[in-house]
């Protein structure tokens, strides 16, 4: 019997110490405030002194200009496999119909004639039949889903470094995302 009981004074305290814990969650402000011992991503990087606390913000700035970069790497990779798969060359078939055969039979291509300058050209005018999807290719979606794979994962810490509620913390990750769009907004997809 006596085992029994020390076993549930071990249960007790075990309870107890979680429910403070959720109590302190739960008793924590949702406002921004200003520290410079907030620790960042463990407590084992918690600056102790203000030249440390200000390196830590150095490395948020430099943390979303690396982000936004990305996002620019990113957009101006899909262009490249955009243009290469343009520039893709296809080889016809022995003994099946071109492709350029094959769309000036169907019902929804029409002849028409286009005039630039005074210059007339006889051309096809095909309609697009449903969403064209590019094939997946080992040379690109392996690439893309580390890059996408990064992207997320530094997106997330920077989410993280805002979740601590510190202000210079806050500030530090909005000014390197205006310094990063600043550098490499213009590689952007919205831009091109």
């Amino acid at each position: 019997m006596q085992r029994r009981h020390d076993d549930m004074a071990g249960m007790d305290e075990t309870t107890t110490s979680s429910t403070t814990a959720a109590m302190s969650m739960s008793e924590m402000s949702m406002t921004f405030f200003s520290s410079t011992t907030t620790p960042l991503y463990a407590t084992t990087w918690t600056p102790a002194t203000i030249g440390a606390y200000a390196g830590t913000c150095v490395f948020l700035v430099f943390l979303a200009v690396i982000f936004r970069s990305l996002l620019a790497l990113k957009s101006l990779q899909e262009a490249r496999w955009l243009d290469k798969e343009f520039k893709r060359r296809y080889v016809v078939v022995a003994g099946k119909q071109p492709k350029s055969e094959r769309i000036s039979e169907e019902s929804s291509s029409r002849r028409m004639v286009l005039t630039e300058n005074g210059v007339e050209e006889e051309v096809m005018v095909v309609q697009k039949r449903g969403e064209m999807r590019r094939p997946w290719r080992f040379s690109v979606d392996p690439l893309r889903a580390v890059i996408d794979t990064i992207v997320v994962g530094v997106g997330y810490l920077l989410m993280l470094g805002v979740m601590t509620m510190n202000i210079g913390y806050f500030l530090s990750i909005l000014g390197g995302t205006f310094l990063g769009s600043l550098v490499a907004g213009r590689f952007t997809a919205q831009t091109m």
